[in-house]
């Protein structure tokens, strides 16, 4: 083990010992190199004369750039754009996000976490947390109605095996009783366990209400209690849309600093949250389980975050960093980015109205959906994936298949003026197939 990763886990040993235990191998294996980036950076710092340092090329004190593309990005200054970013993100987002955070998290107010670490958006926060957290044979416990990325992520590619539980009751509530005797089981076997709470969750479209939310964090706390290790990851990548009754924050507040092991990781971005999906601006940010600060265990953990990072990308796109940068300063972010919020809660809500005329009740029924982008739909008589090809093919309609019986429908880019005739139209597909 090189000794830079035995310093960061003989921190983690001395200030939180079970967090070295979620540790996958290879996460006990990370660390920050003292190399080429740190001696730039310390160049940056020191070198006035001459700074014959990091690999880009320079010239009239900045960075070289091609007038071509500088044309159409005139507005940033090139030494925003064009160099690399640092390993973790600019500091001046990171700190900008943690400020956002905690304004639209009240239960995060007065708890210890880390400064967020940018990433190459969620899945890119998905893949670190697999890397640091998951190793083979390792159990994750998510719902049935899951992003199919997951299984990739944990499955193919840490070798963890995916435990999956109910995700609603018959009475159309969140199943916590089925995601706690998910997570008992996997704490009976195993000792540990990585738990993805998805919310706005996709493919569902549901965000729990306050009291399911509490009751998700009662029972990792009850769990955690029981000496199970638990490595709670909020995937918040639809983070904001919220349209009806449900939880209006992340339950990473809550999870944070709630006990020694429990591990809290938030994973969130401008990706979704700020509609600029082609930007893959993403961020990670841990809390442990100690009511005090405990600076060292985050250091440990945003060294090795880095340390991943620096494996695998080497950093994040600098130019999509700058303009989230300049959007979160921006006077005008709060208004414009709620009237887009606006516009896709009429489209949910058209879309309940129109699901609720009773007009297609002999061909589906759907899932609850209160936020996010999207719904399903589960069919009574004809295969998903048979509706979805036939769709396709005779009425240029494009879905997703989820299994045999659900189909998701993104609401989120259908004209709200364009609901009825949408479901109307699948509505014809299934009498065609019946």
């Amino acid at each position: 083990m090189n000794p830079l990763a035995k310093e960061l886990n003989d921190l983690l040993a001395q200030h939180s010992p079970h967090v070295l235990e979620m540790l996958s191998d290879l996460g006990k294996n990370l660390f920050f190199p003292k190399g080429i980036l740190t001696q730039s950076a310390e160049a940056k710092e020191k070198a006035h004369k001459f700074n014959a340092t990091i690999g880009i090329a320079t010239e009239n004190g900045g960075p070289m750039y091609l007038q071509c593309i500088q044309d159409k990005l005139s507005a940033f200054d090139p030494k925003d754009i064009y160099p690399y970013a640092p390993p973790a993100g600019r500091p001046e987002l990171r700190s900008l996000w943690r400020e956002k955070m905690l304004k639209e998290n009240p239960s995060m107010q007065g708890k210890h976490f880390s400064n967020p670490v940018v990433t190459n958006a969620l899945t890119h926060g998905l893949s670190i947390v697999g890397d640091m957290f998951v190793g083979e044979g390792d159990h994750v416990v998510l719902p049935d109605m899951l992003w199919g990325n997951y299984n990739l992520t944990f499955g193919t590619c840490n070798k963890g095996i995916i435990k999956k539980h109910n995700t609603f009751t018959a009475a159309g509530g969140y199943d916590v009783q089925a995601f706690k005797q998910a997570l008992k089981a996997t704490a009976a076997e195993k000792g540990k366990a990585v738990v993805l709470l998805n919310f706005p969750n996709n493919p569902s479209g549901y965000t729990p209400t306050v009291a399911e939310g509490d009751a998700l964090v009662a029972a990792i706390l009850e769990v955690a209690q029981g000496g199970c290790n638990i490595v709670a990851v909020t995937d918040d990548a639809y983070f904001g849309l919220f349209y009806e009754d449900s939880l209006k924050e992340s339950l990473f507040g809550k999870l944070a600093n709630l006990h020694p092991r429990i591990l809290a990781v938030k994973l969130d971005g401008a990706t979704k949250e700020e509609f600029v999906w082609g930007f893959r601006t993403g961020f990670i940010t841990f809390a442990d389980g100690k009511k005090e600060a405990n600076p060292d265990v985050m250091t440990a953990l945003e060294k090795k975050t880095m340390g991943i990072i620096r494996a695998k990308i080497s950093n994040c796109p600098h130019p999509s960093q700058t303009f989230v940068i300049d959007a979160l300063r921006n006077p005008e972010f709060p208004r414009q980015r709620e009237e887009k919020v606006q516009v896709m809660k009429g489209r949910a809500l058209k879309t309940k109205a129109v699901l609720d005329s009773g007009k297609y009740n002999e061909a589906w029924t759907y899932y609850p959906f209160n936020s996010g982008y999207f719904m399903c739909l589960r069919l009574k008589s004809v295969d998903a994936e048979k509706l979805r090809v036939h769709l396709l093919d005779k009425y240029g309609v494009g879905t997703i298949s989820i299994n045999a019986t659900d189909l998701r429908i993104a609401f989120s880019c259908i004209v709200e003026g364009d609901i009825q005739e949408l479901f109307d139209t699948i509505h014809q597909a299934v009498r065609d197939l019946t």
